[in-house]
């Protein structure tokens, strides 16, 4: 055993000297001891084993390189204000007086308010943030959804909501103009309706906020090579305006010959504007844009920005596809301006679509909205350049645009499609490049075959989106289930969108049959009651029929097949 304290003065020799130099230590620690207490950075302490191997260099314990003199002396001490721990005090290193007990008291105390603070922010952030989220989402597991991520992510998941879930689109162009859609007077002197056709006509009325108007559909161009001709000559041939809305623009074999009509067209005074898309246009370079905008075109880019705080509206595309002459006639359909229309495109490039040429009064429907989305991306106020200011006399039956977006409180599109099925007797014609509708649309189909209506629905045999057709596979299982007739159509990619309801309703126009066209997009629209287009366009359906799907096909996939699709599947409000 070491000498205690005090007993140096008593020894003789050199054991005394060594005694005394422990002895003059104001603290001394014991080597022999078979533990010790580290002091951690947070100023608390906690026990621990002392490494008492020698050094590899030198015969003295490891240590004793902690202290300045080697260490003999033992001692251990426990300061009056620790009743728990123990605190080793450990040579001149040591000499330092520890962080008091009461420092570690405040440090403790600062921390747990930082975390009251926090956890009251929280708390308060995800209670607006659920009050937004209840009255505003008129989905429930939306709403659900949204709930969850606020309350299990603090701060984050406020943070995505606020970037993501809140609609902040508003019609700007509306306020412009100081418009409101309205049903006109007549509509609400009308009788009470007593035909399917009254009552359709009725339903959809009240949905959208329009009335019906004289419409010629005269022209069915189901190719570039058809329709790309027949626009560029309209254009050469406009007196007074042309408008020009699209999705992809692209400068290639057809893109250029637009750009020099419309280049052209400007020259001679003609009012020309120019829409393209920010994203479906090229997101980091519109070269469709810059070359419009050096020929002195006025061209805007819709819902295009690099700003972080703009990037929410990325997914809110502009989709339609129309281009007005004079306020007089219109093209519209799901042709896009670039090279891939052409039968000259490479196969596996190749798209088919169908675009249509429309006359009459119609056309001014199809004008204002236009005007809308033209306000809506460049703050400009519409001058209605686009429109004629009188009603327009045209042959052939009556006709409505569907202006359909993320800015309104109800899903247009999606109520029609379901007023349509719903109002169907005899037969639902479908060709839609994607077919990813929601549960509501699928148990209409459902319900319209069960109760003898024919329904048949043709997607294409080679998608340009593999994610797609891997979710349409494991989405329509209930459909054939129900006897409700599935095609393939024949290579190559069919991006045509078309609907008849026996053979006396169509709808024709921009929108596919998934949520982004029913919710996220800005899409066009067109209701015809016409029966000569409705027959036609039931022929064209047909043709496109190609290979037949069965429910044992949908069955017979192998499992890792299945599994695919069905996690695919889950991204359907994405994709």
């Amino acid at each position: 055993m070491f000498p205690p304290e005090g007993s140096a003065a008593r020894a003789s020799g050199p054991i005394a000297a060594e005694a005394a130099a422990a002895a003059s230590r104001e603290r001394r620690v014991s080597i022999a001891a078979s533990s010790f207490v580290r002091r951690r950075s947070d100023g608390l302490a906690r026990p621990g084993k002392l490494n008492l191997k020698r050094c590899r260099r030198c015969a003295t314990p490891a240590a004793s390189h902690l202290f300045d003199e080697p260490a003999v002396g033992v001692e251990l001490r426990r300061p009056a204000a620790w009743q728990g721990e123990v605190r080793v005090l450990i040579g001149r290193r040591a000499a330092k007086p520890p962080v008091a007990f009461g420092d570690v008291v405040i440090l403790q105390n600062l921390f747990a308010t930082d975390g009251l603070i926090l956890s009251v922010l929280h708390v308060a952030i995800a209670s607006a943030t659920t009050v937004h989220a209840l009255l505003n989402k008129r989905e429930v597991r939306a709403a659900v959804g949204w709930i969850g991520v606020v309350w299990l992510s603090p701060l984050l998941g406020a943070a995505l909501y606020l970037g993501f879930g809140i609609n902040r689109v508003h019609r700007k162009a509306r306020r412009l103009r100081g418009l409101k859609q309205t049903l006109d007077a007549e509509a609400s002197n009308r009788s009470a309706p007593t035909t399917r056709r009254e009552r359709l006509q009725l339903a959809v009325g009240a949905i959208t906020g329009s009335d019906l108007r004289q419409a010629d559909v005269d022209l069915v161009l189901d190719s570039g090579e058809e329709a790309y001709p027949v626009m560029l000559a309209a254009i050469e041939s406009a007196r007074s305006s042309v408008a020009l809305s699209t999705f992809i623009f692209r400068v290639d074999e057809p893109g250029s010959k637009f750009v020099a009509a419309l280049a052209v067209a400007r020259r001679r005074g003609v009012d020309v504007r120019v829409l393209i898309d920010g994203m479906g246009g090229g997101f980091f370079l519109s070269r469709a844009y810059r070359a419009l905008r050096a020929e002195g075109v006025p061209a805007a880019r819709f819902l295009h920005s690099f700003w972080p705080w703009k990037m929410p509206f990325l997914d809110l595309r502009l989709h339609k596809k129309a281009l007005i002459i004079d306020g007089e006639i219109a093209f519209i359909g799901g042709l896009n301006i670039a090279a891939e229309n052409l039968a000259s495109a490479p196969e596996e490039a190749r798209v088919r679509d169908t675009h249509f040429r429309v006359r009459g009064d119609v056309v001014r429907q199809i004008a204002e909205g236009f005007d809308d989305d033209w306000a809506f991306a460049t703050g400009e106020e519409a001058s209605g350049s686009s429109r004629t200011s009188s009603r327009l006399p045209a042959e052939g039956e009556v006709a409505r645009a569907i202006q359909a977006g993320p800015d309104q409180a109800v899903g247009q599109l999606l109520l029609v499609l379901l007023s349509a099925i719903t109002a169907a007797r005899r037969s639902i014609r479908i060709a839609t490049p994607y077919f990813l509708p929601e549960e509501q649309l699928l148990t209409a189909l459902m319900l319209a075959s069960l109760r003898g209506v024919d329904v048949r629905l043709v997607t294409p045999g080679v998608n340009n989106h593999k994610m797609v057709a891997w979710a349409v596979e494991a989405h329509i299982r209930p459909l054939l289930e129900a006897g409700c007739s599935l095609y393939r159509s024949q290579p190559p990619f069919d991006h045509a969108k078309l609907m008849t309801v026996d053979d006396e309703w169509s709808l024709i126009g921009s929108a596919n049959w998934d949520a982004r066209s029913l919710r996220l997009n800005f899409e066009l629209g067109l209701e015809v009651y016409d029966r000569d287009l409705c027959q036609r366009l039931s022929t064209l359906i047909d043709q496109k029929c190609g290979r037949r799907i069965t429910l044992s096909e949908i069955d017979g996939r192998p499992f890792l097949i299945k599994l695919r699709d069905a996690t695919t599947r889950l991204a359907l409000p994405y994709l």
